[in-house]
Formats: structure tokens, sequence, C-alpha cells
């Protein structure tokens, strides 16, 4: 009995994140669409709970429903008035769009049937460990993530000057 209530609660917490994840991207307010992140954010982090991960769950809640979306709000309301809607795209712009999303989308799912976690689970008897895909993710082996990781945070620090610049000419 306590399968299939774990199975409604995860089925529950999906459809919250799928709704608030196409009206995050659907909306023409800047403001509401990161209300909207915050909510699938913390959708993640019900997630990462109800697998009793709850570190990754706190990390989740801490790192990016509080500062990631708090950093999204400052930065809209410097870049852009609060009552700004932004534009329709149209044309060339939109099917440039759709072609962008499912080409992401083939990449995500090209990724995700042939990570190498679903092979190292069977050598670990089913179920892998967090250390272990610590290990994987932060490695510098081969199939493991540690260049990535650091390529994406000097990204992340790039866009942090560039939000100071503009929030200095403004």
């Amino acid at each position: 009995m306590e399968n299939i209530g774990n199975e409604i609660v995860f089925y529950i917490i999906a459809t919250v994140i799928i709704i608030f994840s196409i009206m995050t991207v659907t909306t023409k307010r800047l403001l509401r669409s990161a209300t909207y992140l915050l909510f699938v954010l913390f959708g993640t982090a019900a997630l990462y709970f109800q697998l009793d991960y709850h570190f990754l769950g706190a990390v989740q809640i801490a790192v990016y429903a509080g500062g990631i979306v708090v950093l999204f709000v400052f930065s809209i309301l410097l870049v852009s008035g609060l009552g700004h809607n932004t534009e329709t795209m149209k044309g060339k712009k939109h099917i440039l769009g759709i072609t962008a999303a499912v080409a992401g989308a083939a990449v995500c799912c090209y990724a995700l049937f042939t990570q190498v976690f679903r092979d190292s689970a069977y050598a670990y008897g089913g179920e892998v460990s967090m250390k272990t895909i610590g290990q994987m993710l932060l490695g510098s082996g081969r199939y493991q993530y540690v260049l990535p990781f650091e390529l994406i945070s000097i990204l992340l620090l790039a866009c942090i000057i560039g939000g100071i610049m503009i929030a200095r000419k403004r």
C-alpha cells in the first residue's frame, strides 16, 4: 500500500513540475516566469526528498530555489521594468526555437539512454550510491564530467560579471 502512495505522490509532483515548466517558458511576463521556475525547483526538491536524498533536496532549495531564482529576479528588475512583457517570436525565430527545443530534447534523450550510470547500476547490485554518482560526475577519467563542470562555473562567472556591468551602466 505504501508503494501505491509513493507512486501517487510522484505523479502529482511530476505533473506539477511539467505544468509549471510549460508555464515558465510560455508566459510573457518575466517576473511570473521566474516565479514559475521557483515552483519547478521546489518540485524537484520534493522529488529528492521523496527518494530520501535529503542532502540533495536541501541543496536544491538553498542553492537553486533560494539563490538562483533571487539572482534571476534581481537581474530582471535591473534590466527591464516590472511591468514589461516579452516580445512574441514570429516567423524564422519561432521555427528556430522549435527546432532548438526538439534538438535539445533529442540530446537529452540520447544522454539519458546511453549514460554510464545505467551500466554501473548493474555492477553495483541495481542501486547506485550517492558517492558513486559524485565520483562519476566530478572525476577526470573517461565518462566523467569535471571539465564541463568547471566550464559551466566559468560561464556563470562571466554572466555575473556581465550583470554587474549592466547594472553599473544604469
